[in-house]
C-alpha cells in the first residue's frame, strides 16, 4: 500500500500548528479555516478531533502547561516547600514567557485541561505534604498563579522608550535613567521577578513558622 503523501491528521498536529500561529500573530489568528488551510485539511476534518476554537485554543494553552517541571514536588525529590515553591515559579515562568500570547487563555484556569490539571495537584499536594493546611495550599497555588501569570503578561522595562527626552526631569524628575530600561529588559524582569518570588516565599516562611509555634 502506497504511503500518504501528507501525514495523518491528529490532535497533536492540531496543536503543534494552531501553537505556532498563536506565537506568532496572538491568539486572533487561530481559525478552523486558517488552520486547515496551514495543515492541507478540509475545515470539518478538524471537527474529527475538536469540537470547535474554543477547545483547540484549550490545548494549545495545556501544551504549554505541560512544559512547567513539576519534578521538585515529587515525595522522593528532596527539596523543602520553599526551594520546590521557587524552583516550580521559575519553570512556570519560563514557560509563559516563551509562548507569552497564550497567558491569555492560561489566566483563566485549568478547567478541565489535564496538564493544568496535574500543575494544579502537585502544588496543592507538596504543600499539604509540607504542613500547609488545605485552605492554605489552595491560597498559595492561587497566589502563585497571579504573581507568576502577572509577570508573563508584559515587559514592566518596554514600559518605557529608549527616548531620553520623553522623561523630561522638571516633569520627571525620578526618572532620569528611564530611557535606558528597554535596553534592560531581561535584565530588569528577571531581576524584578526574582525579588518579588523570593518576598512571598520569606512572608510565606514567616506564616509558617507562626503556625508552627502556635
Amino acid at each position: 500500500m502506497a504511503r500518504p503523501r501528507k501525514p495523518l491528521l491528529s490532535r497533536e498536529r492540531i496543536v503543534e500548528t494552531a501553537s505556532a500561529l498563536v506565537d506568532a500573530e496572538g491568539l486572533d489568528a487561530v481559525s478552523t479555516r486558517r488552520l486547515a488551510a496551514e495543515l492541507g485539511v478540509s475545515g470539518p476534518s478538524l471537527y474529527n478531533h475538536f469540537r470547535n476554537k474554543d477547545e483547540i485554543l484549550e490545548a494549545v494553552a495545556d501544551a504549554v502547561s505541560a512544559q512547567v517541571d513539576l519534578s521538585m514536588f515529587e515525595e522522593n525529590d528532596g527539596r523543602d516547600w520553599r526551594t520546590a515553591l521557587h524552583d516550580w515559579a521559575v519553570s512556570y515562568r519560563a514557560a509563559l514567557t516563551a509562548h507569552p500570547n497564550t497567558v491569555p487563555v492560561l489566566a483563566t484556569g485549568p478547567g478541565r485541561r489535564p496538564a493544568g490539571l496535574k500543575v494544579a495537584d502537585a502544588v496543592f499536594g507538596a504543600m499539604v505534604r509540607a504542613g500547609w493546611p488545605p485552605a492554605q495550599a489552595t491560597y498559595i497555588g492561587a497566589l502563585m498563579r497571579y504573581f507568576v501569570t502577572g509577570s508573563a503578561l508584559g515587559s514592566f522595562a518596554r514600559g518605557f522608550v529608549d527616548d531620553e527626552t520623553a522623561y523630561d526631569p522638571a516633569d520627571y524628575p525620578h526618572l532620569g535613567q528611564a530611557h535606558l530600561l528597554a535596553d534592560r529588559q531581561q535584565q530588569v524582569d528577571e531581576g524584578a521577578f526574582e525579588t518579588g518570588l523570593r518576598a512571598l516565599i520569606d512572608g510565606l516562611a514567616v506564616q509558617y513558622e507562626a503556625m508552627a509555634r502556635a
